[in-house]
């Protein structure tokens, strides 16, 4: 469109960092680098060196005592802070985008549901990963209640990366969906119902975060244990 605005080049950089950390194309324990982001993204060092900056401050990367750059790979306690976090703020928004739902709401969120469906039968992590973050921030916005989904935005960034994790473990087959129960809900204008199955859709995918990372742990020590023998 003619009239469009640009969005500025450190933006959309940015953007681009973020949605590699949130969609889990960057893993967690993965080290990054300005050079490496350049090449990935095709921007300057500048940008990116800005990008960095503020995503370390999000809590998406974490710089390290040698001064590399990682995808901070989550504990248990810190994924149980999560879980309580997004326990606190998603199922709020829901009912809070159930108050305010139309006929548009519930045809996007069909659609997007439809699209998920195909990715899950198809076993692609990738469509999945970005379908169910497109159908979840479809619904928050709807709430209109924008300090709320800027903060579930942050929240979700810093769980993305594990949640790709959980589908290279699981497969796509055993991911939460609650979805249904969601738009059933929301077609009968019951925010309640509609935030209730929120709050289950997020303790089912944070528990199987939460299993990955003792998994995970647990593997660790063993390692470590056969490297001392």
């Amino acid at each position: 469109m003619p009239n469009a605005k640009k969005i500025p080049e450190h933006q959309a950089i940015y953007g681009q960092i973020r949605d590699a950390i949130l969609f889990g194309e960057l893993i967690p324990g993965q080290a990054v680098t300005i050079q490496g982001l350049a090449e990935l993204t095709g921007a300057g060092m500048t940008p990116v060196r800005e990008a960095i900056r503020r995503l370390t401050a999000e809590g998406a990367l974490a710089a390290l005592d040698n001064r590399r750059i990682v995808v901070p790979r989550l504990t248990v306690p810190e994924i149980e802070q999560l879980s309580i976090a997004r326990q606190a703020i998603e199922p709020k928004l829901a009912e809070l985008g159930t108050v305010s739902a139309d006929n548009h709401l519930l045809a996007d969120l069909r659609k997007i549901d439809g699209q998920l469906d195909q990715a899950i039968a198809s076993g692609d992590v990738k469509a999945y990963l970005l379908l169910n973050h497109r159908f979840h921030f479809r619904l928050y916005e709807q709430s209109g209640a924008t300090i709320l989904c800027q903060l579930a935005h942050s929240l979700w960034l810093r769980s993305g990366p594990s949640s790709r994790v959980v589908c290279g473990r699981l497969g796509t087959q055993n991911l939460p969906d609650m979805h249904d129960d969601m738009m059933d809900a929301i077609a009968r204008n019951d925010p309640a119902r509609a935030g209730a199955a929120m709050s289950a859709d997020i303790a089912q995918g944070m528990g199987q975060i939460r299993d990955a990372a003792q998994r995970a742990q647990q593997d660790r020590r063993v390692d470590a244990q056969t490297l001392v023998k």
